[in-house]
């Protein structure tokens, strides 16, 4: 049974703190908006003063957070607003902004998603084979649908339709999210052949593997700027919307595989 949005399920379930809530929160320091800290970028300074991504926000140090797109930060960098920010951010310290920093930071998340899914694979939880992944999704048993960036609409279409009969969300348009990552990203990333399709593991009773994974997938598609509403339903399981790239989308492949 569903629980109502606005109803508690005990009396003695204490709220969050306002400093736990704050500390769990940055501010994007070019947009202004606030939003939970792993939604958003971490950049941080190295020794010599270079800005340089942390995408798994681990660097010791004061650190900036962003929350827009690729072509947000370019158009910042590019105009000033970026070095302002920064040395807002960073209390006037001496910086150098690399000229490819929007580069880095799409193949910083990439890696980060990379690395996730690896983790998520020795752990049991991604399902790989297109024969598999539709028998696991026609069961349920699948919580999360990607595909490679040059995978196939007929092959994505084929395991979206698996994917609504096993989750009982037939006619709703969920599909699975198309990464802004061809398929020599994705078999790099879990040491496998050919990776097109992938499934993270998951049942109503059980979303974390789902959840950690979506947290690497959103972030990377919505700075790659390949991000649209949501397709969800009504178990709770879904995956970010799917998008065509658009072209040249998969470019950080090159940065992915290199470093």
């Amino acid at each position: 049974m569903r629980t109502p949005p606005n109803e508690r399920l005990t009396s003695d379930i204490a709220e969050p703190s306002p400093s736990a809530k704050a500390e769990s929160e940055r501010r994007c320091i070019l947009s202004g908006d606030t939003s939970a800290r792993d939604s958003l970028v971490r950049l941080a300074i190295s020794p010599d003063g270079l800005v340089l991504p942390d995408a798994g926000a681990k660097a010791p140090g004061r650190g900036a957070w962003i929350g827009v797109t690729r072509s947000a930060l370019e158009e910042a960098l590019a105009d000033g607003h970026l070095k302002k920010a920064l040395m807002r951010a960073f209390k006037g310290a001496p910086l150098t902004i690399p000229e490819d920093l929007p580069a880095r930071i799409e193949a910083a998340l990439a890696r980060h998603l990379g690395d996730r899914l690896g983790l998520e694979l020795r752990s049991g939880n991604i399902v790989l084979g297109s024969a598999r992944i539709e028998e696991q999704a026609r069961s349920g048993r699948i919580a999360v649908l990607l595909y490679a960036a040059d995978s196939s609409a007929d092959g994505r279409r084929k395991l979206d339709q698996a994917w609504r009969v096993g989750t009982d969300a037939e006619g709703s348009g969920l599909t699975g999210q198309v990464l802004p990552l061809d398929r020599t990203a994705l078999s790099v990333a879990l040491g496998r052949d050919n990776v097109v399709h992938l499934g993270v593991a998951g049942h109503p009773g059980d979303m974390r593997a789902a959840e950690r994974v979506l947290q690497a997938v959103s972030r990377l598609v919505h700075y790659a700027g390949t991000e649209r509403a949501n397709a969800t339903q009504e178990t709770g399981r879904g995956a970010p919307g799917n998008a065509d790239l658009p072209d040249g989308g998969a470019a950080v492949i090159d940065e992915y595989v290199k470093d």
